[in-house]
């Protein structure tokens, strides 16, 4: 277990040091700004849509590695989806970080199940989540900044 635990860290810390999709789009059709002020975490997201499928994600922003590797990892999880499945990915990422009794297993989750473990560190589920609110935000079309400290769901 420890060195699944270990491996998990490993692919989190890449993800911060190498965010992938870190970058503007321009032109974008959809942005939206998050911050959790709890920890200081900012984030930008910014979407271009073919339909009602993501045709390319990007995102800047700063913060601890658990927000920057969510960001990333994010981006490369939803880059060519459809809405409805981003918002799939959506809930199930939520329900593995805030739901005990989530059954979701590794299949489902893919490379985002590296964010498990946050589950047992409540203040850092924000941090987790940010980059996901904010891409809710992007897509919903949502003008004000969103932040972990009021109802984003």
């Amino acid at each position: 277990m420890s060195d699944l635990r270990e491996l998990y860290q490993q692919l989190i810390l890449d993800h911060n040091k190498n965010p992938r999709n870190f970058r503007v789009l321009d032109p974008a059709d959809r942005f939206a700004e998050g911050y959790n002020p709890l920890c200081g975490d900012k984030v930008q997201i910014y979407l271009q849509l073919h339909g009602d499928r993501i045709n390319d994600i990007g995102f800047q922003g700063s913060g601890c590695a658990i927000s920057k590797a969510s960001a990333s990892l994010m981006t490369e999880t939803i880059k060519g989806k459809t809405l409805g499945e981003t918002e799939t990915h959506f809930k199930n990422f939520q329900a593995m970080l805030t739901d005990p009794s989530s059954n979701l297993d590794l299949d489902q989750m893919g490379k985002l199940f590296v964010f498990a473990g946050v589950r047992d560190y409540p203040t850092r589920i924000k941090c987790a989540t940010l980059s996901w609110h904010a891409l809710r935000a992007a897509i919903e079309n949502v003008q004000t900044p969103i932040t972990t400290e009021r109802d984003n769901s």
